[in-house]
């Protein structure tokens, strides 16, 4: 999908109001002029701390599904309760509203948002939302911070186990990131980020903390099971369920929107991770808030932000329309597209 194509949809689906004042995102634009630079690749700097880090993380994690017998009932489905919370941090915040500009968030909801995304812990929302969409301007290259030419492992974990590619750096520092930096919200969390010991406190409380005392507090659970299970196991899975938006959703399903990119349409991932999985669509049409077709099968996500705008929270939610779609893949797609 070209610049121009993009941007002429930015500009013409108006759903819910959506108003012609701002001008269209195009800094998740796919930019098929860029070109790999020749050479032999830059060697892997390993980044000790992150390996060390996410070694005792899964390794708590996974002794923590050996306490998921003894937890209770309330325990469980307040790990579901955190699991949902943090996961919209990253699927409604930091990716549909924050780094695609998909719909517009009022304050209240973009505080909560802020929240949910720290008790997600990957990294601040100005940082995740540049690497996103350096990821789609360059998708499969060495400026995709996971590119998954480089491997499953890379593209699921690895690339934040080594330093990022020079490239992917150079790329985003020249993004064009005046929204974020306008976003009071956004750039909260980030003084808090370069502020690291009130940064820490914050993830450390949400990610970590207030997941083991309520269960601890309120009804009785040890400490032990509710630090294992509402907080390790469940950061742990949040964070793979998003990863493999990065690997999975890259490596396995079809392309009936665009056969050009390597991202595909996963049902697992989008089970899994509150709607992402419909990544070769998404990638196609990265402004649709819905990040699918399909409204809100397989997609909590979808229905969360339909829920705000019923609620006066969130408002101008962009969409494709039916023939737009159904035009691209015929023309870009790999055959598979059905609709409905």
């Amino acid at each position: 999908m070209s610049e121009t194509e993009t941007t002429t949809h930015h500009a013409s689906k108006q759903q819910n109001g959506d108003s012609m004042a701002e001008p269209p995102m195009t800094e998740d634009v796919f930019d098929d002029t860029y070109k790999e630079k020749g050479g032999p690749k830059p060697p892997n700097i390993l980044v000790w701390r992150n390996i060390i880090l996410m070694s005792f993380l899964h390794i708590g994690a996974l002794y923590g599904l050996t306490h998921i017998p003894s937890a209770s009932v309330l325990t469980l489905s307040w790990t579901v309760v955190c699991y949902i919370i943090s996961g919209l941090g990253i699927t409604a915040g930091v990716h549909r509203l924050w780094s695609h500009r998909s719909y517009k968030a009022s304050f209240p909801l973009r505080v909560f948002l802020a929240f949910a995304n720290s008790m997600a812990f990957q990294n601040d929302i100005y940082e995740w939302a540049r690497d996103h969409r350096v990821h789609h301007k360059y998708s499969e290259t060495d400026a995709d911070p996971h590119n998954v030419k480089r491997g499953f492992f890379f593209a699921h974990v690895g690339w934040l186990l080594v330093r990022k590619h020079p490239e992917v750096t150079a790329k985003g520092q020249k993004l064009e990131l005046s929204d974020l930096k306008a976003d009071k919200v956004v750039m909260f969390q980030r003084r808090l980020f370069f502020h690291c010991r009130y940064y820490k406190l914050s993830v450390v409380t949400t990610c970590f903390l207030l997941p083991t005392l309520v269960p601890w507090f309120f009804w009785g659970e040890s400490l032990a099971v509710a630090f294992l299970i509402p907080g390790l196991m469940r950061y742990a899975l949040v964070l793979n369920v998003t990863w493999l938006v990065n690997s999975a959703a890259h490596i396995w399903g079809n392309r009936p929107y665009d056969k050009t990119n390597e991202s595909r349409e996963n049902r697992m991932v989008a089970f899994s991770a509150m709607g992402e999985g419909f990544h070769n669509y998404h990638h196609a049409f990265p402004f649709d808030y819905s990040t699918s077709e399909f409204g809100w099968r397989l997609n909590p996500t979808t229905a969360f932000i339909d829920l705000m705008c019923f609620l006066g929270l969130a408002k101008d939610c962009k969409t494709v329309s039916s023939e737009t779609v159904i035009a691209h893949a015929k023309r870009l797609g790999d055959g598979s597209y059905k609709t409905g």
